[in-house]
């Protein structure tokens, strides 16, 4: 996942921060939430944060990262220790899925690997072997991107086609009971998905870093403040490209882009055409787009109407995060009616 963390000082919502030991979950929660035969809320937990996460908020979480091996023939795991705390979680939550995301921004040596099928198997058991050992759910790859080097990583024209040779591999590694997904840049560009989509679980559409300022940079819908993509539009080129909804599942960021500091005269904003709030400057130009509990849910929203597979976010934050998750977790996991859609208090439109 290719981030850049540019922090409003008064957006604590976005800020990260350490977090604490997670508390012994109340059974009354666990049985008000659906972890099994609902939408599937997927978080991207990182090697390099001390965060413990809240087992009760997701359904899937998503270790980030390991990386093919100097070799071209296995994995390396950042900071495995960490993976085996966030595995343990399965205690608290029996039904939570934790899967190795495998790669990231300017993580290479995909394009050698898969361009071989001596390496490609090797690759494929070795994520089989690591799955079995450190007791995982599945393997994601996060191949930024095929065909590709502006991550800075080689590439090939054959990448594309060498991708479908991969995910077979892998799925005949991983067997059925195993979970196979990708992650994929918002076009649904580089990714051969009618073939390749039988071998997959899930496909995590990565809908943000779509624009900087003057742009807005996870918009749902196209507008002024809109740059070459859109949350929707990245759905719908998803569907286009062969990823059925009932595998497509969409990305929410965490985070925002833009400025880092308030200087007082900036305005907070809702763009009630592309729904999402953001802040602009005395020139009413935007400077800091972001995510808050609105919008969140708008999304959520979007995702039961389209009857998508469910959401993901990157990443999992501290407790200044916690509206937002929570927001996630009501309306896509709540058994109840608890989770229908309530507007958040109207805020300054300037459209």
């Amino acid at each position: 996942m290719n981030k850049i963390f540019l922090l409003a000082a008064l957006l604590i919502t976005t800020i990260q921060t350490d977090g604490q030991n997670v508390p012994k979950i109340e059974q009354s929660t666990a049985d008000s939430l659906n972890f099994s035969g609902g939408k599937v809320v997927t978080a991207y937990v990182t090697s390099w944060s001390e965060t413990i996460p809240d087992p009760m908020e997701m359904t899937h979480i998503n270790y980030a990262f390991g990386h093919v091996s100097p070799s071209f023939d296995g994995v390396v795991i950042d900071n495995v220790n960490r993976l085996k705390q966030i595995v343990a979680l399965k205690k608290q939550n029996p039904k939570l899925k934790v899967v190795l995301s495998v790669g990231g921004w300017r993580s290479g040596r995909f394009s050698e690997m898969a361009s071989s099928s001596v390496t490609r198997k090797r690759f494929a058991d070795s994520c089989c072997q690591i799955v079995k050992e450190l007791g995982l759910d599945g393997i994601d790859i996060d191949w930024e991107y095929p065909t590709q080097s502006t991550a800075q990583i080689s590439s090939s024209p054959d990448d594309t086609k060498n991708f479908t040779l991969l995910m077979h591999d892998l799925r005949s590694a991983l067997g059925e009971q195993h979970i196979l997904s990708c992650a994929t840049i918002a076009s649904a560009e580089y990714i051969d998905f009618k073939e390749c989509i039988q071998y997959l679980d899930m496909v995590n559409v990565m809908s943000y870093d779509m624009g900087d300022p003057p742009y807005h940079h996870s918009a749902l819908y196209p507008s002024e403040i809109t740059d070459w993509m859109t949350t929707s539009q990245a759905v719908e080129a998803h569907l286009s490209s062969g990823v059925p909804r009932e595998k497509l599942v969409m990305g929410i960021p965490l985070y925002g882009r833009g400025v880092t500091e308030n200087d007082g005269s900036m305005t907070e904003c809702w763009h009630s055409k592309s729904e999402v709030p953001y802040w602009a400057d005395k020139d009413g130009q935007l400077v800091y787009g972001y995510e808050n509990e609105r919008s969140v849910g708008i999304k959520c929203q979007y995702v039961i109407d389209h009857d998508l597979k469910g959401c993901m976010y990157w990443e999992y934050g501290g407790k200044e995060q916690e509206p937002l998750r929570h927001r996630i977790r009501t309306l896509l996991l709540k058994k109840s009616d608890e989770g229908k859609l309530v507007q958040s208090p109207e805020i300054h439109q300037r459209y």
